[in-house]
């Protein structure tokens, strides 16, 4: 056989493994794993000098992370073992659970950062926000899927979808959550684009969402702030006096990490110069520690992600899974665009957390559960199931001829 003929086998057998019926399986749980590690490294290192500097253990912000991602894999685990049928059925309810509890912060919320998006539980609290857009990605889902055939239509478009869909950004936006509202926009286009909607119809509802941003940014009371920062990421008098201060440091710390980086834990960034370094500026400090190459591998991670639910969409036959997969995607995804758009400067501050990466229980727990969900779905692809299986029971036989070998010994 001939040399180029032996690389055209190799290289059909890697292809064949890419296309196989557990590739996106395996690409969803690799990278959800990778980059909540990550996310866990890069916390305990970005927040040791502020943990310090506030009197606590220089492991208290790393000990909260890692205390929610052990509370976040049980539910990942449940996520991708639970029944589509059972998503179905959780869908209406867990909308309205999400609404109440939307309408709970704006009378029982508590202001951070000047955004009432927090409810206390006791000792512990949480965003009701994140919650709310796993809550309708499974619901748009549910509706726009059992619909399909009927979409050509405004009117089926229309209803139940976009009133839902609208109550929901409503609330989000009456707690001064832009960022969060911004994501769940792109988390609701992602949904209506796959299922099949009108695209003038998209267009209109754009059309209306870039006057409803421009209203809270420009227009309505008290968001000079918001358009402060707007103009200090696109105007000329980009310093540190103005709002770019914490843009800036964010591009000092990329721009110091070259190449390779100054290595793990030693950034000067995080000495209190950048703001939230261990929450939406992480990217930055990821820059500066690890290099160009350590932010290319996050970057990489997420395209994988996003290149792993593509899949699950083009592959899977039912149309819940298609819309609710693309919502997941257009919120996980975009989220993490967005953040390092924000922290390269090509976007103004506007508050949203690296997913998985991010310090921050209440987005890490639901990520994971929002990713669990589609490693079920990825596990009912056709096929999938059966692959699964076949390779679990060449496992259990290895060990058992591993066992029968040692007990021989």
């Amino acid at each position: 056989m001939t040399t180029t003929g032996t690389r055209r086998d190799a290289s059909e057998r890697w292809l064949g493994q890419w296309n196989s019926n557990v590739t996106s399986y395996y690409l969803l749980v690799g990278t959800t794993g990778l980059l909540t590690v990550i996310g866990l490294i890069m916390v305990l290192s970005s927040s040791t000098v502020t943990s310090i500097a506030e009197g606590e253990s220089p492991y208290a912000a790393f000990l909260d992370q890692a205390q929610y991602a052990l509370m976040g894999l049980p539910v990942l685990l449940i996520a991708a073992h639970l029944p589509i049928r059972w998503y179905k059925r959780l869908a209406l309810p867990g909308l309205i659970v999400a609404v109440l509890l939307l309408v709970a912060v704006i009378f029982l919320g508590v202001i951070r950062n000047g955004q009432q998006n927090w409810l206390m539980l006791g000792p512990l609290s949480f965003q009701p926000s994140e919650l709310a857009k796993l809550a309708l990605a499974i619901w748009l889902g549910t509706v726009l899927g059992r619909k399909q055939a009927l979409l050509g239509s405004w009117s089926h478009a229309i209803m139940p979808a976009v009133p839902g869909a609208v109550v929901v950004l409503g609330l989000v936006l009456a707690g001064g959550d832009l960022g969060t509202a911004l994501v769940m926009g792109l988390l609701v286009a992602g949904a209506f684009f796959v299922s099949g909607v009108p695209m003038s119809l998209l267009g209109l509802g754009t059309a209306i969402a870039a006057f409803v941003v421009g209203y809270v940014f420009i227009l309505q009371q008290g968001s000079g702030d918001r358009l402060q920062r707007i103009i200090a990421t696109y105007g000329a008098s980009c310093d540190e006096s103005s709002e770019c201060y914490q843009s800036l440091h964010g591009l000092f710390g990329l721009g110091t990490g070259g190449l390779w980086g100054v290595g793990l834990g030693g950034s000067r960034e995080k000495w209190s110069y950048l703001p939230e370094a261990h929450n939406d500026f992480i990217f930055a400090v990821i820059g500066e520690e690890l290099g160009f190459f350590g932010t290319v591998l996050v970057l990489a991670l997420f395209a994988l992600l996003g290149l792993a639910m593509s899949r699950v969409i083009r592959r899977h036959t039912d149309p819940f899974v298609k819309v609710a997969t693309a919502a997941v995607a257009c919120w996980v995804v975009g989220q993490a665009f967005v953040n390092i758009g924000v922290v390269i400067g090509v976007l103004p501050v506007i508050g949203v957390p690296l997913p998985l990466v991010s310090s921050g229980g209440s987005a890490l727990i639901t990520t994971m559960a929002a990713l669990g969900m589609i490693i079920s779905f990825a596990r009912t692809e056709p096929g999938a199931a059966k692959a699964l299986a076949a390779r679990g029971s060449v496992v259990r036989k290895s060990l058992a001829v591993l066992g029968g070998a040692v007990r021989r010994r």
